[in-house]
């Protein structure tokens, strides 16, 4: 088994071949990396290939031999690379892997900014069956596109592949800091243009957290997973003959409550809180299909998802870098 990591010195990159390489059950197989802008390190079993996706000549040799693709790279909103590298990019890399004579499975890493993340109003959970609806922006768009590209292949040529859509992932601190006031904020919203500059200057120094309000003035329910959690999904769903063709959400059981969240640290550390309005949507993404057909279930609920961001502990060879602002 030769798999073909895309994105992989990325966030999900490096827990997922960390996970695989430790799984007992993956043991004879290999990693090829393709990087583009960051390196990670070979080993006997890692090999490392330089290149973008948006060459074809580059995706063609690092598809041969290949057995399985997990794709990861993906770009934000970059109006001026993201359709050569998220859109032409997968398409390189799904043409390579039809014609291939050892390709297996393909598995795509998708996002639930495809149906819309919060921007949009839904009376009912979000299923695989949910309609794709983009919001503004580039990124969004990719998303959909990628979906309808691999979906589209598999109905023309009959390939394997599947698709595990993701909410917003998070590893180590990065939930601590999705509701920072400061200029360390990660991802969005960007809490400190939502308050008087003074205000934010107060909450970044007293360690306070929003509390987002949804349009109808309640608190916002939004989805998130736990890297650990897509990695199992991921592992999951290699060599699984229930995969074949299909759209997996993979999130953790219930979306993250902010008014849970605010309630949750006032009672364990003493945190503040201050409402948030906002013309977001409250929604629910339902990961049923994937507990079903792929016997995966997410071991991080809300506790456990602040805990271990606000127990996390970095060392000094381990600085907080954000190559992406979400």
């Amino acid at each position: 088994m030769l798999i073909l990591v895309t994105g992989a010195t990325g966030k999900v990159g490096q827990h997922f071949i960390a996970g695989l390489i430790g799984e007992p059950r993956f043991a004879r197989a290999r990693i090829r990396a393709l990087c583009h802008n960051r390196v990670c390190d070979e080993t006997d079993r890692i090999e490392v290939m330089r290149g973008s996706i948006a060459d074809r000549d580059v995706v063609a040799a690092a598809l041969n031999g290949v057995t399985h693709v997990v794709h990861l790279a993906t770009c934000k909103e970059t109006p001026a690379d993201v359709m050569d590298v998220t859109v032409k990019g997968l398409f390189w890399l799904l043409e390579e892997f039809r014609t291939s004579s050892s390709a297996q499975q393909f598995i795509l890493i998708g996002g639930d900014a495809a149906i819309g993340h919060f921007f949009y109003r839904n009376d009912k959970p979000l299923t695989e069956d949910t309609p794709h609806r983009a919001y503004p922006g580039c990124y969004a768009l990719s998303k959909v596109l990628e979906e309808v590209m691999l979906e589209q292949f598999v109905i023309q040529y009959g390939i394997n592949a599947c698709c595990l859509r993701a909410p917003w992932i998070m590893a180590k601190d990065d939930f601590r800091y999705s509701l920072s006031f400061g200029d360390d904020v990660f991802g969005g919203p960007d809490w400190k243009t939502m308050v008087s500059t003074e205000d934010a200057k107060k909450y970044a120094r007293d360690g306070t957290v929003p509390l987002l309000l949804d349009a109808d003035g309640r608190p916002l329910k939004r989805n998130f997973v736990h890297v650990d959690d897509l990695v199992a999904a991921i592992l999951a769903a290699i060599d699984n003959p229930r995969s074949a063709g299909q759209l997996f959400n993979i999130c953790m059981d219930r979306p993250v409550d902010y008014g849970e969240v605010a309630d949750y640290l006032a009672r364990t550390r003493g945190v503040g809180s201050v409402a948030i309005p906002s013309r977001f949507h409250s929604n629910w993404l339902d990961n049923s299909k994937a507990k079903y057909l792929l016997g995966w279930r997410p071991g991080y609920d809300l506790e456990l998802l602040i805990d271990s961001a606000w127990q996390y502990e970095r060392s000094e060879d381990d600085p907080r870098i954000v190559w992406y602002p979400g």
